[in-house]
């Protein structure tokens, strides 16, 4: 109940303040302070506006507080340590460019999270068959094989037995993803005989690839996982890409939550990431 105060607080001369309340009291036709000598009180118009004026502006305060919270809230996507490296990571300056406001926390690990929500998950990608995609879950793209090595190598040229018994192979040594390893590719080839010069073994497939990368042999290429560094020629294909037999995995982007409008878009990201990438 101060003129001078508020004209302090909203960092305006005394004279534009009460020059503005004259201005919504000629817009209203009614009085809104009576004025007295270095006082004001409120008209009974002036107190019905102020409770109902408070009112929404404390309720505007609360919503603004939330969504404020909302915005500083990190959207959090979990994928295995293969697929965060080596394709989602790569991609993140594109998000941070789109959605400069959108704070972004990679939770990269080979371990299931069972309850995504519950842990503070806001996005997964799962690779696993059809059957065991969760509900509502999306098709990134499916899962393609093809030899690839670094280009220094120049091995475009194995086309027979020989030429593989001449190279280094880099296995992926994992149990359970049989339909990646060398002996059923090779021999879905009809080179199933074949002894190659070494063979090196890595327990993450990421590591794999970044051996490949450095022209230590030859890997047996995810090629969805690896579609940048085949268009920018840090590798070559050695064959063309196909489904491996006996393995009907996919990638999956799973939303287990509600969709809050930061988790959609980032969602919406990478969708299109995975579409624009199968075009």
């Amino acid at each position: 109940m101060s003129i001078s105060r508020a004209a302090e607080e909203l960092c305006l001369t005394q004279s534009a303040v009460s020059r503005q309340i004259r201005q919504l009291e000629a817009q209203l036709g009614t009085p809104l302070f009576v004025r007295g000598h270095r006082s004001i009180t409120f008209t009974p118009a002036g107190e019905q506006l102020f409770r109902s004026a408070d009112a929404a502006l404390l309720q505007l305060q609360e919503a603004l507080g939330r969504a404020a919270v909302a915005l500083a809230q990190p959207v959090t996507v979990t994928a295995s340590i293969g697929v965060a490296g080596l394709w989602l990571l790569p991609r993140l300056g594109r998000l941070h460019a789109r959605y400069p406001d959108i704070d972004v926390r990679v939770a990269a690990s080979n371990r299931l999270i069972e309850h995504p929500a519950r842990d503070g998950i806001d996005l997964a990608i799962r690779y696993c068959p059809p059957q065991d995609a969760p509900a509502g879950a999306v098709c990134l793209f499916e899962e393609q094989l093809a030899p690839v090595a670094h280009p220094s190598l120049a091995l475009s040229g194995l086309d027979t037995p020989q030429r593989w018994a001449e190279v280094c192979l880099l296995e992926f040594d994992h149990p359970d993803t049989p339909w990646l390893h060398w002996r059923p590719w090779l021999a879905a080839q009809g080179l199933g005989e074949i002894r190659p010069r070494a063979v090196l073994r890595f327990n993450q497939y990421d590591q794999m690839i970044q051996a490949a990368l450095a022209g230590q042999g030859v890997a047996l290429g995810r090629t969805g996982l690896i579609a940048d560094m085949l268009a920018d020629g840090r590798l070559a294909l050695l064959a063309d890409p196909a489904v491996a037999a006996g393995c009907q995995h996919a990638y999956w982007l799973w939303q287990p939550g509600q969709p809050a409008p930061a988790v959609q878009a980032v969602a919406d990201w990478i969708i299109a990431e995975a579409t624009g990438m199968q075009d």
